[in-house]
């Protein structure tokens, strides 16, 4: 078992896209946390610490803007990147993430070595 390259917390309500992600992210060398919605990720996060968290934006009781916003507005929390993994990045979506402080987006279907590559930089590896 190599370096970790640091932790990541993987929200979304899908549990195959849950695992793909995992699965990807894991294999780079990262450690991998998972939460089914934004409520569970906002549950989980500061036992977690993540460097990066994956949030989907479409989810049950919390969706990744809400879930982005009070990440961003907590002091524990708002230096955490967030990658808004989604099936909707139209521009209105961007700007309106640029606004709440989302740090980078993917589209479903996602390229998983752009996934990699993307939670990498963030990362700062």
């Amino acid at each position: 078992m190599g370096e970790v390259l640091g932790k990541v917390l993987v929200v979304d309500d899908d549990e195959v896209i849950r695992q793909l992600i995992t699965v990807n992210l894991h294999l780079e060398g990262f450690e991998v946390t998972t939460a089914t919605d934004g409520q569970d990720c906002l549950d989980q996060v500061l036992d977690v610490m993540p460097d990066v968290i994956t949030l989907d934006v479409m989810m049950p009781r919390l969706d990744g803007w809400t879930t982005a916003q009070q990440l961003r507005s907590g002091e524990a929390t708002s230096h955490i990147k967030l990658l808004l993994i989604t099936a909707r990045a139209q521009d209105d979506d961007k700007r309106r993430g640029r606004s709440i402080g989302v740090d980078a987006y993917l589209t479903k279907p996602f390229d998983p070595a752009e996934l990699i590559q993307v939670v990498r930089e963030l990362a700062g590896r």
